[in-house]
């Protein structure tokens, strides 16, 4: 396995490049049942799929994906996506916590990571995303990296199931609770 290609550092996560020698990994997390279960999907995904879509996203600049690596270890726990409309300079979000790193507060740090470098590298007005009601402790996470409640679909997802709403959460630059890694990197680097 390769090293991982820190760019932004964080407390306890960082954000990294993408690795292709990790798409095996990130196609396992990615069909695990819980996961599908968050998504909202109700099938998993084949790795005819999954490589098709690495190879489109790796041409795509309006789509950058971030691997999520624990400092302590430099060891992979996550994704996290921003879908990039640049015509009205905002962001639908997405994130992938490994099944074997859930519950460790990573979801939120890893959320405010994508939400710094979307507002203060990417110069982005707005990242919303999608989320079910059922999942309270992704909504949880969401809130403590800066989202707001923007607004709901009703009984447009399945959860276990059963038909459940999907929620809007919206963040603006406003929303972002510092610091940001962005600047402690940066005056790092300009100090040095």
């Amino acid at each position: 396995m390769s090293d991982p290609h820190i760019v932004l550092p964080g407390d306890r996560l960082a954000l990294g490049l993408p690795r292709q020698d990790m798409l095996p990994t990130y196609h396992q997390w990615e069909n695990d049942p819980r996961t599908i279960l968050g998504y909202g999907n109700q099938m998993p995904q084949s790795w005819e799929a999954r490589t098709a879509g690495w190879d489109g996203q790796a041409r795509n600049s309006q789509r950058p994906a971030f691997e999520v690596v624990r400092l302590e270890d430099r060891q992979p726990v996550g994704m996290t996506v921003l879908y990039v409309d640049q015509a009205v300079r905002t962001a639908e979000y997405i994130m992938l916590i490994a099944p074997e790193a859930r519950g460790k507060g990573y979801a939120a740090e890893a959320t405010r990571l994508t939400l710094d470098w979307a507002f203060h590298i990417g110069s982005l007005d707005m990242v919303w995303l999608k989320v079910l009601e059922p999942n309270q402790a992704g909504v949880t996470a969401y809130e403590k990296a800066g989202f707001r409640p923007a607004g709901r679909l009703r009984r447009s997802g399945f959860w276990l199931g059963q038909r459940a709403d999907e929620l809007f959460m919206d963040a603006l630059p406003e929303d972002f609770p510092g610091p940001s890694a962005v600047s402690t990197a940066v005056g790092a680097r300009t100090s040095s």
